[in-house]
């Protein structure tokens, strides 16, 4: 599963998703940051919405609905499972 995550450096709600993500450990998953100040696109597209989490699949990102600040582990897993299903 490849997962793109649109964040900026000091946004605590970006850092948390990460360190979440990082610690899913029954998925496989490739996960790669974007950070969007390095990319006027991605800034003018995610300053306000951040931190945006994409599915990756043939090539086009599928956005994922924002996961709750206060979700879990096994939550925010049991939803990329769910994704993951769905193709």
């Amino acid at each position: 599963m490849h997962l793109v995550l649109y964040s900026k450096i000091g946004c605590h709600l970006c850092e948390g998703l990460q360190e979440k993500l990082e610690q899913i450990t029954d998925l496989e998953i490739q996960l790669e940051i974007r950070e969007i100040t390095t990319n006027p696109d991605w800034f003018d597209r995610y300053q306000y919405e951040i931190p945006v989490l994409c599915l990756q699949v043939d090539g086009t990102e599928r956005l994922i609905p924002r996961f709750s600040p206060r979700a879990s582990v096994s939550q925010v897993q049991q939803i990329l499972q769910q994704l993951g299903d769905r193709g």
